[in-house]
């Protein structure tokens, strides 16, 4: 699970004590855009997709398997969820909360830190796949209506 990489066994069992497991049935959300958000989840058992609402209708912005983590924004930005994530197997996940990783940081600061580098990882990596999503979808806009355009910073 990339978000627990380097973390040590002692740091580990220290958070898992912690940090409840949630049972998601299929079919059922972990949360929806919009709501306030105080936890982030990893994905031990079953299969979700992450949907964005627009215009009312929810697009596919990905599936996450087993070892995936989600809901990390939340704890990076305080800003309420950016997307809803449903549930598409029965599904069990480790939650660790503001809370969770607030005791952390006052056990083992190097360990916190490890978790936010982590997480700051798994979030600039989407970010990077999100950008160059956005620049495929911008050169295929480009090219069906035979125009040059040039994109300026």
């Amino acid at each position: 699970m990339p978000i627990f990489g380097g973390i040590s066994e002692p740091t580990l069992q220290f958070l898992l004590g912690l940090a409840p497991i949630v049972s998601i049935p299929k079919g059922e959300y972990f949360f929806r855009e919009g709501d306030e958000a105080a936890s982030m989840f990893v994905l031990e058992t079953g299969k979700v997709v992450v949907l964005k609402d627009w215009q009312g209708h929810d697009y596919l912005l990905r599936f996450l398997n087993k070892g995936d983590c989600f809901g990390e924004m939340a704890l990076m930005d305080l800003f309420p969820r950016s997307a809803s994530v449903l549930a598409l197997e029965d599904c069990s996940a480790i939650e660790i909360s503001f809370t969770t990783l607030y005791q952390l940081y006052q056990q083992d600061l190097e360990q916190y830190t490890l978790i936010q580098m982590n997480m700051g990882r798994e979030v600039s990596r989407r970010l990077r796949e999100a950008a160059k999503q956005l620049f495929q979808a911008k050169m295929e806009a480009k090219v069906s209506d035979n125009t040059i355009t040039f994109y300026s910073t």
